[in-house]
């Protein structure tokens, strides 16, 4: 999945864009439960892995059920 298909996914999932300066990464934030959690995406990819994809979920504190309803 493209860095692009997968940031309209975290839209979908309640993740906002915050910033991007002049790096390949955009901090991401999402708030759950009172608490706020941020992550960093590559941007500009054209293939990432689901590893990465998974790992980005976990930081911004999706859980399996979420990520099954959401994706």
């Amino acid at each position: 999945m493209s860095s692009k298909k997968f940031v309209k996914l975290l839209a979908r999932g309640g993740a906002k864009f915050i910033r991007q300066k002049s790096t390949s990464h955009a901090i991401f934030e999402r708030q759950k439960e009172g608490r706020v959690y941020r992550a960093p995406v590559v941007m500009a990819k054209k293939e990432l892995s689901p590893k990465y994809m998974k790992l980005v979920l976990r930081q911004l504190g999706f859980t399996d059920e979420e990520m099954d309803a959401t994706f």
